[in-house]
C-alpha cells in the first residue's frame, strides 16, 4: 500500500526534485520508504507502506532494459497466480513484490493486463521510448487517482495535496461539485471541489502518448440477474467466494487484524478470516452511553472467535475539536459523512498493533442492505396517495419534538415524506442525502444547481430493465461506494498509515452480486438475505437480528454541545461572509433551528462543518474571487 503521484513535462518547466516535495504531502500513505524517477519528459513517485516482500519491493521498478518504470498504490492479491504465467511466458523476476509482477504484466499484456489483475490499485506506467504514460484504477475505485490536464501536459496523484503542491494549479472551487456535495453529501466522479481536477472513474485506465489524450473502461459492471438462481445455490457459491476472497486479502507479510462491528458485514468477513488464522486481532469503536452503542454485539463476537479484540471508546471527552481539525488535512475533499470520525480513531488504535486490517466495505451496496432500498419500496406505495395529502402529513411530522437520538423516528418520518414528493431516482439519492434543492438554493448563488437525480441517466440502457432495486445497487456502486464509503475508509486509515481491505469488493463477488434476483437480495423486509442465510448457521443469533445501525457519531447532541464551539468559530457570520458565495442568514437559520430543536441538521451541519475546515486549511478561492 502506498501513495503515488507524478507529472509530465512538455509545456511546461519543473524546477529539478519538485516530484520529492509532491510525495512529501502523502508521506503518511507511505512512511517506510519514498522513491523518486525524473527524466526531461517525466517525473514519478512512490510513497511505500510495506506489506509485500519488506526487503526488495521499493519503488519505482524498472523493466529490465529500463524503459519502463511503475510507480503503484495497491495491492494484487493473485500476483502469485499472473507471475506464475508471466513465468511461464519467459519472464525473469528480482523480487517477490506484487508490484513488478504488475510491471511485467503490462508488458506482456499492455493495458490488456488490469482486466487480469484482482485487488485494490492506482498504477503509473511511463514508457520513455514511447514517450506514453498509462494510469488505472481498480474495478471499484477502492483506491484513489487524481487528475489534472494542462495543455499537453498532465499531473496525477492519489490525493488531491499531490496537485496542490503545484502553484499552477489554482485551487477554485468547483460549483458544480459543491451542488452535488450540498444534495449527496459527496462529489460523485468525475467531479471533485476544485475546478479542472478529476477523478479517474473506476475500472478505467488514461493513456497520455506525447501529450495526447486518452481515456477508456477496461472493466464495466453489468447487471444480469438471472431468475434461474436459487438460494441454496446462491449460498453455496457465496460461501465458496468469500473463502476465496478472504483467504486471499490475508495474504501479507506484516501483522493484521479486521475491523470488527457486530454487525453482519464485518462479522462473515471475521468468519472467514478465522479459518484460516488462529487468533485474530480485532477492533472497535463504541459509544458507550449513547443510543446507539455497538459493544454488547462486538463483544459477542469477539468471544465466539477468540480474538484479541481492543475497543476505543469514543466520547465527548476526546480531542474531538483536534482529530477533526487534523482529518481537514487528510481529507483532500471534505467528508460530509460523519461516520468519517470514527473510522479516524479506530484507524489510529488499529495501527497501533497491525499494519493491515479487513473490513466488511461493500456489503451493503451489493446485496442490498441499507433502510433506504425499503423506503423506495415504500415510496411507490406513498406515492399512490396525493401529493396534497402527504405535503400536510409533512407539515404535521414537522411539529414533532426533535430528539437527540442518531436517526430518531421523527427524523426517518420527515426525512421519508419530503422524499415521497420526489421522483424516483432524486428520492433514493435524498434518503442518504443532505439538504433538499430549495435550502441549497439558499445557501449559496450559482448560475446552475446540478440535480442529482440526474445520475441515474449516466447509467447504461440495460439499468432501466434490470428492476428498480438492481437498479439503485448499479447506481450506488457507481457513486456512493466509491465516492462516499471507500473514499472515507481510505483517507481515514491512510491519515494513519494503515491499509484496509474489503473482501467483498473482490470483483468475481461483485460480479455474482449482479447476477442475484432480488428476491434473494431482499426479501420481504429482510435486507441482504442471502448473505444472512449464508452466515444463519455460523455467526451468533444477535447478529442476525439486530436492526441496521450505521457507523456513525450522535451529531446532533454533539452540536448542540461539545462540537457548538468548532461550529461557531468555523462558521461565524464573518467567515460565511468572506467567502462571497455563501449566504449568511441561510447558514445561521440551519444552525439555528437545531439549537433551538426545530430540526434535525446535525448532519447537515457536519458536512457545512468539514466543507468550511477544508477550504481554510487549503486556501480555496470562490468563484467571487474571495
Amino acid at each position: 500500500m502506498c501513495g503515488i503521484a507524478g507529472f509530465t513535462k512538455l509545456d511546461h518547466a519543473v524546477e529539478p526534485g519538485r516530484i520529492g516535495a509532491v510525495i512529501e504531502t502523502i508521506r503518511h500513505r507511505g512512511p517506510d520508504h519514498q522513491g523518486t524517477h525524473e527524466t526531461p519528459l517525466v517525473s514519478l513517485g512512490n510513497a511505500r507502506l510495506s506489506i509485500i516482500d519488506l526487503a526488495q519491493g521499493d519503488q519505482p521498478i524498472f523493466s529490465p532494459d529500463g524503459d519502463t518504470v511503475i510507480v503503484y498504490n495497491g495491492e494484487v492479491y493473485n500476483h502469485a497466480e499472473v507471475r506464475a504465467e508471466l513465468e511461464s511466458l519467459g519472464h525473469r523476476f528480482e523480487t517477490h513484490s506484487d508490484t513488478e509482477v504488475v510491471l511485467k504484466a503490462f508488458l506482456q499484456w499492455d493495458t490488456r493486463s488490469f482486466e487480469r489483475l484482482r485487488g485494490m490499485f492506482a498504477i503509473a506506467l511511463w514508457s520513455e521510448s514511447k514517450r506514453r504514460l498509462v494510469l488505472a484504477r481498480d474495478r471499484m475505485g477502492i483506491k484513489p487517482l487524481y487528475v489534472y490536464h494542462r495543455g499537453r501536459d498532465l499531473y496525477f496523484g492519489s490525493e488531491l495535496k499531490t496537485l496542490f503542491a503545484h502553484p499552477e494549479i489554482p485551487r477554485r472551487l468547483d460549483l458544480n461539485g459543491l451542488g452535488y456535495y450540498l444534495a449527496l453529501n459527496y462529489v460523485p466522479a468525475p467531479y471533485t471541489l476544485i475546478e479542472g481536477l478529476e477523478k479517474v472513474w473506476p475500472g478505467e485506465y488514461l493513456e497520455w502518448l506525447d501529450g495526447q489524450f486518452r481515456r477508456a473502461p477496461y472493466w464495466s459492471l453489468r447487471f444480469q440477474p438471472d431468475a434461474g438462481i436459487s438460494l441454496e445455490d446462491a449460498r453455496s457459491e457465496l460461501d465458496r467466494l468469500m473463502r476465496a476472497s478472504v483467504r486471499e486479502h490475508l495474504i501479507s507479510d506484516v501483522p493484521l487484524g479486521v475491523w470488527a462491528s457486530g454487525g453482519l458485514d464485518s462479522s462473515a468477513v471475521l468468519h472467514y478470516a478465522a479459518e484460516a488464522v488462529p487468533r485474530l486481532n480485532t477492533f472497535s469503536v463504541s459509544f458507550r452511553g449513547q443510543g446507539h452503542d455497538e459493544s454488547a454485539y462486538f463483544n459477542e463476537v469477539a468471544a465466539h472467535y477468540g480474538t484479541n479484540h481492543e475497543v476505543f471508546d469514543l466520547n465527548p471527552e476526546e480531542d474531538l475539536t483536534g482529530a477533526i481539525e487534523r482529518m481537514g488535512y487528510h481529507s483532500d475533499e471534505p467528508s460530509a459523512d460523519a461516520g468519517a470520525l470514527p473510522v479516524w480513531f479506530l484507524s489510529e488504535m488499529t495501527r497501533r498493533r497491525v499494519k493491515v486490517a479487513l473490513s466488511g466495505e461493500g456489503a451493503d451496496e451489493l446485496f442490498g442492505g441499507y433502510l433506504t432500498y425499503l423506503a423506495d419500496r415504500y415510496a411507490v406505495i406513498a406515492r399512490r396517495t396525493p401529493a396534497a395529502a402527504r405535503r400536510l402529513a409533512l407539515l404535521l411530522a414537522r411539529a414533532l419534538p426533535v430528539s437527540d437520538a442518531k436517526i430518531g423516528l421523527e427524523y426517518k418520518a420527515k426525512r421519508f415524506l419530503a422524499g415521497s414528493l420526489l421522483p424516483a431516482a432524486e428520492a433514493h439519492l435524498f434518503w442518504n442525502g443532505s439538504f433538499d434543492e430549495a435550502t441549497r438554493r439558499a445557501l449559496y448563488r450559482a448560475p446552475r444547481y446540478p440535480n442529482p437525480g440526474e445520475l441515474m441517466n449516466t447509467l447504461p440502457t440495460e439499468a432501466f430493465a434490470c428492476g428498480e432495486l438492481n437498479r439503485f445497487l448499479w447506481l450506488d456502486q457507481r457513486y456512493y461506494l466509491p465516492d462516499d464509503i471507500l473514499y472515507k475508509c481510505d483517507r481515514m486509515s491512510m491519515a494513519h498509515s494503515l491499509e484496509v481491505r474489503p473482501p467483498f469488493l473482490d470483483h468475481r463477488i461483485v460480479e455474482f452480486a449482479a447476477r442475484l434476483p432480488e428476491g434473494l437480495k431482499i426479501n420481504g423486509k429482510t435486507l441482504k438475505f442471502v448473505l444472512r442465510e449464508l452466515m444463519r448457521d455460523k455467526l451468533p443469533a444477535s447478529v442476525l437480528t439486530r436492526k441496521k445501525e450505521g457507523f456513525d457519531i450522535p451529531a446532533h447532541k454533539w452540536f448542540r454541545g461539545v462540537l457548538k464551539p468548532l461550529l461557531e468559530e468555523t462558521m461565524s457570520p464573518a467567515a460565511v461572509a468572506a467567502t462571497g458565495l455563501f449566504d449568511v442568514r441561510a447558514i445561521e437559520k440551519v444552525k439555528r433551528d437545531h439549537y433551538l430543536r426545530r430540526a434535525n441538521n446535525g448532519y447537515q451541519l457536519w458536512g457545512l462543518l468539514t466543507l468550511f475546515l477544508w477550504m481554510k486549511r487549503w486556501n480555496v478561492q470562490t468563484n467571487t474571487g474571495s
